[in-house]
């Protein structure tokens, strides 16, 4: 069984006094490739760090998340920019990711949050990379935005999906995938419904490490090597085997990312 975790910030702090042990405990596990978004400035040289300790299983992606656009958003989208369109850089970068919106907290960045999306998305589009989305309590304002773009089908994928199943069948007739974590195994759970009902084609597994463990590790630290419960999950709920959800979701990450 392969398995690819599309989500993972094994770089983070909260890996330090075991980082080598986790990546450890997903390889043998089976997660043969994990996918590093990018966060910012300040979280960028560990990532680059871990993933040139591995290049063999990690893969990165380049952009500014949502909750680290502020006042100095501009020169942050800039670095970005130099990343992704550096000479013979193309090809480290296998998205542009993590982006999107965030208005959980407040809405005080909001037109700036809006304004660094659709600048990373025309950036996605111009080197043909696929999007991975971060979108909190701002569902309705990123397919606004999406719609306003003029484009009726887009390449990436919804990231720790927490919509509904009508959200998440808006974001399949855009030509998104769903990012499935943790959040699925949870009792209760509305994932349970979009894992259940959306085209299998058009799921991904993630962790989201070290944040959303899956039961029976909630609360506690997330890492890939968890990657197998949401797997499982997944094919209880949909009445299939846990090879078959394997296969699937490798085979869409594997397409979607180039890998």
């Amino acid at each position: 069984m392969t398995l690819v975790d599309t989500h993972t910030h094994l770089y983070d702090e909260a890996f330090d006094a075991d980082r080598e042990q986790a990546l450890q405990r997903a390889l043998d596990a089976g997660v043969g490739t994990l996918l590093l978004p990018d966060i910012d400035s300040t979280s960028r040289p560990r990532q680059q760090a871990f993933a040139d300790a591995h290049p063999h299983c990690t893969r990165q992606m380049a952009g500014l998340h949502p909750t680290s656009v502020g006042d100095n958003y501009e020169a942050e989208l800039q670095q970005v920019h130099d990343l992704l369109f550096a000479q013979g850089k193309q090809n480290q970068y296998i998205a542009v990711g993590e982006i999107g919106m965030d208005l959980y907290w407040d809405r005080t960045y909001e037109a700036q949050q809006r304004h660094a999306l659709r600048q990373q998305l025309l950036w996605a589009l111009e080197l043909d990379l696929p999007v991975c989305l971060h979108i909190r309590k701002a569902h309705n304002e990123v397919f606004g935005l999406l719609r306003d773009m003029g484009r009726s089908r887009w390449r990436g994928v919804m990231h720790c999906f927490g919509g509904s199943v009508q959200e998440a069948q808006r974001a399949v007739d855009l030509g998104f995938h769903l990012g499935i974590g943790g959040v699925v195994t949870f009792k209760n759970a509305t994932m349970a419904d979009v894992a259940r009902t959306m085209p299998l084609d058009r799921l991904l597994l993630e962790t989201d490490a070290p944040y959303l463990a899956p039961a029976p590790h909630r609360g506690k630290r997330n890492e890939s090597a968890f990657l197998t419960l949401v797997a499982q999950r997944i094919a209880d709920l949909r009445g299939i085997t846990l090879d078959e959800v394997a296969q699937a979701t490798t085979a869409n990450a594997r397409a979607l990312f180039n890998l």
